[in-house]
């Protein structure tokens, strides 16, 4: 099979939407954090999203987004790079959150349609122009209408992408592959991003530049070798490698997010599973789903 051609994508192939840990007492776990960030990039994560959903961010305040952001670029100093969620369903918050991430020194920064509100495509336009316009900083833009109930469709993203030279990028999840097909035709130099492991490999066939993964935080290193794979042409080996994580991407979302993959990371002592309110553990049956993945798991590669 034919080795796909694929433009060099600005935040690598393997981007990972991380979790913030917590401690017992809710506040922010700030020696497994440095733990995390290790574990990440040894494991094959190019760039690393903080404050995203997967973070938490719903329940961080402005101050803690900061410190991580700080401590972030302290720690890996230069290992990888450090996006920051700053988006908001209020247009002036989100100016400043970009610019306070500008100040800090954040490589970039992942902005979601706003919430609740609902915007229109003049209104998303509108919003995520004036960020630009606020900010240096490279913008990856965040489609995920399952959460937001507002999506952001390709032509506006076309549209914002060719108006501003620093939206260079777009987390697309939603499980249509239009945007990928719709906007490697329209935007060559657009790197639009699959937000969902599970539909990784089909989202390479069309164009995609990587991946922003939850999954990264525990098989980051194979889904490098299935990118790897399915751009050189094997695409026996990429749906071998699919196939045998497919399940852990399925239970990763049994239970409201970041809920299994921190129960996971806890099994694996990288830091502890506690949630902040009102997300709370996945039930004992996912528990124990997600125990026996990572059991499979480690028996498969003799550990």
């Amino acid at each position: 099979m034919k080795e796909i051609m694929i433009k060099s994508p600005p935040f690598g192939q393997l981007i990972t939407a991380s979790i913030t840990p917590f401690d017992e007492n809710g506040e922010i776990d700030w020696p497994s954090f440095e733990k995390l960030l290790d574990h990440l990039v040894t494991n094959g994560s190019e760039s690393i999203i903080l404050a995203g959903t997967t973070g938490e961010r719903p329940t961080l305040t402005h101050q803690e987004e900061w410190d991580l952001l700080t401590r972030a670029k302290q720690k890996l100093n230069g290992k990888a790079k450090i996006l920051l969620g700053t988006g908001s369903n209020c247009s002036k918050t989100s100016i400043e959150a970009s610019c306070k991430a500008q100040e800090l020194g954040a490589d970039g920064l992942m902005l979601m349609t706003p919430y609740y509100n609902k915007p229109n495509q003049e209104g998303l336009k509108a919003h995520f122009s004036a960020i630009a316009k606020a900010t240096k900083l490279p913008i990856m833009l965040y489609n995920n209408p399952g959460r937001t109930a507002c999506t952001l469709e390709p032509e506006t993203t076309e549209a914002l992408h060719k108006e501003h030279e620093n939206i260079i990028a777009l987390k697309e999840s939603t499980s249509s592959l239009d945007a990928y097909v719709l906007l490697g035709k329209s935007c060559p130099q657009l790197a639009v991003y699959s937000g969902d492991d599970g539909l990784l490999l089909p989202a390479l066939s069309v164009g995609a530049a990587g991946v922003v993964s939850v999954g990264s935080h525990l098989v980051g290193q194979e889904i490098k070798e299935l990118i790897r794979c399915a751009l050189a042409g094997e695409r026996e080996k990429a749906a071998i490698i699919n196939s045998d994580l497919f399940g852990l991407f399925k239970a990763l979302f049994a239970s409201p997010s970041p809920g299994p993959v921190k129960h996971c990371l806890a099994q694996l002592g990288v830091c502890k599973p506690h949630l902040r309110l009102p997300l709370t553990p996945p039930d004992l049956s996912v528990q124990a789903r997600l125990e026996d993945l990572l059991e499979s798991r480690a028996k498969a590669l003799g550990v």
